[in-house]
């Protein structure tokens, strides 16, 4: 298992990926916004999809949890 973690604070914009899905190193799964800017948030490793931790419109903060692979 492997979580992927927000970079900083903001608003989640966009959920790019399903539970189940596969996905790729390097393949952007969320779009957070924050003071006016998209900022993509990339999958460090391959793997599939196991949970997601958030909803679009959700604020988070830095480090908290977006998506688990497994």
């Amino acid at each position: 298992m492997e979580e992927i973690k927000a970079a900083m604070a903001g608003t989640v914009f966009k959920i790019m990926v399903k539970e189940g899905q596969d996905v790729l190193k390097g393949q952007t799964v969320v779009v957070l916004e924050s003071m006016k800017m998209e900022i993509p948030v990339d999958s460090p490793s391959a793997g599939n999809v196991a949970a997601l931790k958030v909803a679009e419109g959700d604020f988070v903060n830095e480090e908290d949890v977006l998506i688990v692979l497994e």
